[in-house]
């Protein structure tokens, strides 16, 4: 048998793969269809093909073969999903174009939920761990009935692993580039007859991709963070069994990213942070024991507390001949508490003669949130959401069936700050969805939906007090509307061949009014810009998603995913597009958005890949991954670079053990994940006489790894 010379860099793990293929002639495997994936975070539990929504599934399987620690690593699976990553981390999802790319003002209303275990994350990315995940969905699309007000762009759910009903036990190690290492442990089992717990620890280091030049150090953009995950499962009778979940977060990792030349080599003398110190815990209940329905459950309790900062002039004293100096930290404490009570009729409690299946609920949230800015500056901001929602599920015959929900909500928010600004709001807000199932006879669903989704309206706080200071703002920003939308969404979904295809293909049109976009306004008597939230007289997106997996032989899986997007303002002037030529006057140059695409909102994206098992141990997997460019914001016309991107990963599992040599961006492309670009005339650099630039935040560049696990 001949083999071909194979190179040993590190970094070029394909190189390894491709080689160790060679070595290998393929054994067939066991005949095996693709499994029925679950979706869990609608109101009842159906099959991923059966769900009249666009939704991704990221089972365990796809996190191990991905790498994926974190949340980020994954969304680039799913169509038409994009995140912003001005932290340590990719922390702030984008959902069709739609979704916060930061957090410096409050109040925020976010337009993506997050939910791990059933515990409200949202806004709080760096939670998303997949530290024993068991399942990832990501729903595309206002989830109004589900959700409500903080789900206009979609929703996320995180999954954990349940209690097991034997003893499992499980370490796993991982080493890599950049003095990267993790290593994790799961224990599982039953305590009792009718109790198991399950506990999950991890540790994740690493120093991260920049070399911090003025301060000697390469650990200025570092990852620092601990997990803890545990679970009980308590079967109290027949009808009754009651999950525990708890989960602590202690995340202490550095930020230091933005340079002035646009590279990995930084100058800050006082690199920032990004850190987040959470404990939470919820109790979820499923009761079966009445005729009519049963009831689930699910009270959560979570703090967390947040600090964020960073070198804001990003270079060391001295370097500014004018002494410039400035730093931003902001620190936030957040607790909320949240009760879902969900009612779920059985078979002999139909509706209209047999032919309707129902869900009523109750939800209540309650969240207070405390900032603290740079020390001088103080806001406290606090929301309670009351909502009644249900939804009918009526089988016209038995290929047709029409699901109606609907959402009523009642939100309360009461916003001050130390600047002396307050303000209360009350609204009463509702959302729902309209859809026709048509199921064939070769496992084919199509469907049709009109869903609406909604974002609730506040107060500009901290700008109504700038405004003293800078005649720029008007007191026409000093608040902001309601955002609505409906939805318009064609699909299909099948399983064919056996099940050995499986595929899933959406059309939307999304109709905004009153877009809520983030503006900025320069202060030139402190160099700062002033960020508040306006209303776009509207907004529309168009897109297609395909998701779809084949199981080409006993040997061979492809699979593959790919959306298209087309967003666009309509009739909105942003005044953030300042022009600094008038030896930085804050003159406002308005620039006009009609038209334009929408902030992180790339035209097309896609990921595609297989996987090939080169012996009944041996498996490699390749991936590749693409994005378009996209804007970075709605105050500028700078664009990130389109990219594609080449992973590989070659495991061996044994009876009890599995080890893994992976490489990233693999062709070591260049990444932009956030840029800044003001009117032309936005310059940091004495070195170029403050010459208009743009600057970015750098991606991950090529690293490479070895994984390894052991189950007892």
């Amino acid at each position: 048998m001949n083999s071909k010379h194979c190179s040993k860099p590190l970094a070029r793990w394909i190189d390894l793969i491709t080689c160790s293929a060679a070595l290998f002639a393929p054994v067939a495997m066991a005949e095996t269809a693709l499994e029925e994936v679950v979706v869990t975070s609608q109101l009842r539990e159906a099959a991923q093909l059966d769900t009249s929504t666009s939704v991704s599934v990221l089972d365990s399987a796809i996190i191990e073969a991905r790498g994926a620690t974190n949340l980020e690593q994954l969304l680039n699976l799913a169509p038409n999903v994009n995140f912003s990553a001005g932290a340590s981390r990719g922390r702030f999802v984008q959902i069709r174009g739609i979704g916060e790319r930061s957090q410096f003002i409050d109040p925020v209303n976010p337009s993506v939920g997050l939910l791990i275990d059933g515990i409200d994350f949202t806004g709080l990315g760096l939670a998303a761990s997949t530290l024993d995940i068991d399942q990832v969905e990501i729903l595309r699309g206002p989830q109004g009935t589900v959700y409500g007000a903080n789900a206009l762009a979609g929703l996320i759910t995180m999954t954990s692993n349940a209690p097991s009903e034997s003893a499992f036990a499980k370490v796993s190690a991982e080493v890599a580039e950049y003095g990267s290492h993790t290593l994790s442990a799961v224990s599982s089992g039953p305590l009792t007859d009718k109790l198991s717990y399950r506990v999950a620890a991890q540790n994740q280091q690493s120093d991260g991709y920049v070399q911090n030049r003025h301060l000697g150090r390469d650990d200025t953009n570092n990852i620092d963070e601990s997990v803890v995950r545990g679970k009980l499962r308590y079967q109290a009778s027949d009808d009754l069994h009651l999950d525990f979940s708890l989960l602590h977060l202690n995340i202490d990792n550095g930020y230091d990213a933005f340079t002035l030349d646009n590279s990995r080599n930084t100058l800050s003398d006082a690199p920032g942070w990004d850190r987040q110190d959470t404990l939470a815990g919820a109790v979820s209940g499923l009761w079966s024991g009445s005729d009519l329905f049963s009831v689930k459950s699910v009270l959560s309790v979570a703090n967390s507390d947040t600090e964020y900062g960073y070198d804001e002039d990003w270079v060391y004293a001295g370097f500014h001949p004018w002494e410039y100096m400035s730093t931003d930290n902001y620190l936030r404490d957040r607790d909320n508490v949240s009760v879902d009570v969900r009612f779920i009729s059985t078979e002999q409690s139909r509706l209209f003669a047999g032919s309707t299946s129902w869900v009523a609920g109750i939800y209540v949230r309650s969240e207070e949130e405390a900032l603290e800015r740079n020390q001088s500056f103080n806001s406290q901001f606090d929301t309670e959401n009351t909502a009644l929602y249900g939804q009918l599920n009526t089988v016209l015959s038995d290929r047709v069936t029409v699901i109606t929900g609907l959402r009523f909500e009642q939100r309360a928010a009461d916003y001050s700050d130390s600047l002396a600004v307050s303000s209360n709001t009350d609204e009463d807000l509702w959302g729902g969805n309209l859809t026709l199932e048509y199921s064939t006879a070769d496992n084919t669903l199509l469907y049709a939906t009109v869903s609406r989704g909604y974002k609730a309206g506040g107060v500009n706080g901290r700008i109504i007090s700038a405004s003293a200071g800078n005649p720029q703002i008007g007191s026409d920003v000093f608040t902001f509307d309601t955002e609505r939308m409906l939805n318009y969404e064609l699909g299909v979904k099948g399983s064919w061949f056996e099940d050995r295809l499986q595929a899933q293909v959406a059309a939307f049109y999304q109709d905004r009014s009153d877009v809520q976009a983030k503006q900025s306004i320069f202060n030139p008597d402190d160099f700062s810009f002033d960020d508040f939230l306006a209303n776009a007289a509207g907004g529309t997106g168009t897109g297609l998603e395909l998701e779809t997996s084949y199981q080409a032989s006993d040997t061979l899986r492809l699979f593959a995913s790919a959306g298209w997007l087309n967003t666009e303002f309509d009739d909105f002037i942003s005044t953030s597009h300042v022009d600094a030529r008038n030896d930085y006057t804050g003159e406002v140059t308005p620039l006009a958005l009609d038209g334009r695409d929408l902030a992180h909102a790339p035209n097309y994206q896609f990921f595609t890949g297989a996987e090939y098992a080169i012996t009944a141990n041996l498996v490699a997997r390749l991936e590749l991954e693409g994005k378009d460019d996209f804007y970075f914001s709605n105050s500028h016309n700078e664009k990130s670079t389109a990219y594609e991107l080449v992973n590989a990963r070659l495991t061996y599992r044994g009876d009890d053990w599995n080890i893994a040599l992976w490489g990233r961006n693999l062709t070591d492309k260049t990444i932009y994940t956030r840029g800044f670009y003001f009117s032309n005339q936005f310059g940091n650099n004495p070195a170029k006489d403050y010459a208009p630039e743009a600057y970015y935040q750098l991606g991950e560049p090529r690293v490479a790894g070895v994984s390894a696990s052991y189950t007892f």
